[in-house]
């Protein structure tokens, strides 16, 4: 089965994270790059499950936003691992197909994100601090100014 390109625009963005996730349970990162996804805002507007208050990372269309994120191959069983973890079965996201720019060449390619479903978007919502931590660890294939952007979010904790 051919490899996927997953962009990873919140908690996933951690290394540690998503090794854990994907790598550690048999579907390897096998290039992590830096991407952005433009035409999107990022928003903590995903209830989290049985957490009242707490949101966690979801993008909203915008057509003057961008969302810098890491853009993660690896193969297809990935995204089911995924899917798993992001609450697919239980209705909290959906795969999203979309195009990404590659920040490293430059180049625009096919990637699957996850996007909350309306049903638990809300607002006033803010991201606890370890959930935060996840997104700030992908610092090194962040902007500057997109992951002191990022630090500056008001959390719940």
């Amino acid at each position: 089965m051919a490899d996927v390109w997953y962009f990873a625009y919140g908690s996933n963005m951690d290394p540690a994270r998503l090794k854990m996730r994907c790598t550690d349970k048999g579907a390897p990162v096998l290039e992590r790059v830096a991407g952005r996804l433009d035409g999107w805002r990022l928003a903590f507007n995903k209830q989290r499950l049985n957490r009242p208050g707490e949101g966690a990372a979801n993008v909203m269309e915008d057509p003057a936003g961008a969302v810098e994120g890491t853009l993660n191959r690896m193969p297809a069983l990935g995204l089911d691992l995924l899917d798993v973890d992001e609450g697919v079965a239980r209705g909290q996201y959906a795969r999203h197909a979309v195009r990404v720019l590659r920040l490293d060449t430059g180049a625009t390619v096919d990637a699957v994100m996850y996007v909350a479903l309306p049903a638990v978007v809300a607002r006033d919502l803010r991201p606890p601090r370890w959930y935060l931590d996840h997104l700030l660890a992908g610092r090194d294939l962040l902007s500057a100014p997109y992951h002191a952007a990022l630090a500056a979010t008001v959390v719940i904790d």
